[in-house]
């Protein structure tokens, strides 16, 4: 199906078995989805934020029917890094979905970039992996995908926390005092960017938000989705150290690594390779010596450039194009081999 339109849709979920961090509502789960499109379905090019866009989704199309070369199609569940959006994976969703899989995206409530952030969705990262079950249950059974998703074929990919997400929807099982012994070994990678003083927030929400409380109250519990048959990480966060060994050493799916060893957010030996070293079906690879962290953030934008050049310029000699072309071909072929395995 290569060469195929892609159709792009997004919306809005309401979770009602969880609440929202505010605790006067459901959890909000905003979704999009990249997908195989009818033929001669009409293209725009769809720039993110609107109006004042520091990166490009490509040429798209919107609210397209889903293409009729098939009953069902292959589903693959994506989850986005610290602070970011579904829409930052886009250059992986669109090249998945032109091979012919419908790719599905969260923006996960709190720690999304697409509303106000809040230290419990940059605390509760187990949340992440009952947003994409969520996700697939409602859109599996409801709207323009109800009786299209073949539900005996799921993939999950994610990056940096994502990375953790999918893990997570593999079986991997939190320990958060685990984490918070690593970082005190390695105080570089505690707190994201974006909220460097999270670990000084957990006493204060434990004793003010019932809504957190019950939600620390369920990290360890397992969100393995049975759905899932393979797992691709890519530059997987300093949180996949709050996993288990056991959880870790139980999971016998197929799990593609990926990572440049000059990420300093995710230090590939730290994160990549510790996994590599726990999970029983894992292949780890190197995106280059040079590679960082943000290289697999979006191509900017000038406007992008000139307004956070850390998240938007690589080390000299670093294509980010060519990266995001080559990782996305490696999970292509990760989640074919697990096909022809079945």
């Amino acid at each position: 199906m290569t060469g195929h339109s892609i159709g792009f849709r997004s919306g809005l979920l309401l979770d009602e078995a969880r609440s929202n961090w505010t605790g006067d509502g459901a959890r909000p789960v905003r979704w999009s989805a990249w997908y195989p499109a009818a033929p001669n379905s009409p293209t725009v090019e769809i720039g993110i934020p609107p109006g004042r866009a520091l990166y490009s989704l490509g040429l798209l199309a919107p609210e397209a029917d889903l293409s009729p070369d098939r009953d069902r199609f292959p589903v693959v569940l994506i989850s986005h890094g610290t602070g970011g959006s579904a829409s930052g994976l886009g250059w992986l969703a669109s090249s998945l979905a032109a091979r012919g899989y419908v790719v599905l995206g969260v923006d996960h409530h709190g720690n999304t970039g697409v509303e106000a952030y809040r230290p419990e969705g940059f605390l509760c990262w187990w949340e992440r992996a009952q947003d994409l079950s969520f996700l697939l249950d409602g859109l599996s059974a409801d709207g323009a995908f109800a009786g299209r998703l073949d539900l005996s074929d799921v993939s999950a990919a994610g990056f940096s926390l994502g990375g953790y997400t999918a893990l997570a929807l593999a079986g991997a099982i939190t320990e958060t005092e685990r984490m918070m012994a690593f970082v005190k070994e390695h105080p570089a990678t505690a707190g994201p960017q974006e909220m460097p003083d999270l670990a000084d927030q957990i006493e204060p929400l434990l004793t003010s938000s019932a809504v957190f409380r019950r939600s620390w109250d369920r990290q360890s519990q397992s969100y393995r989705d049975k759905r899932v048959r393979a797992v691709v990480a890519i530059s997987p966060a300093p949180p996949v150290r709050g996993f288990t060994d056991d959880s870790l050493s139980a999971i016998h799916l197929p799990v593609s690594i990926l990572c440049g060893e000059a990420d300093e957010e995710a230090p590939y030996d730290l994160c990549s390779v510790w996994l590599h070293e726990r999970l029983p079906q894992s292949t780890l690879t190197s995106l280059g010596t040079t590679v960082g962290h943000y290289t697999l953030l979006p191509v900017g934008t000038q406007t992008a450039v000139r307004s956070n050049a850390q998240y938007w310029k690589d080390a000299p000699g670093v294509d980010r194009a060519a990266v995001h072309a080559t990782a996305a071909e490696l999970t292509l072929a990760a989640l074919n081999a697990q096909r022809l395995l079945r």
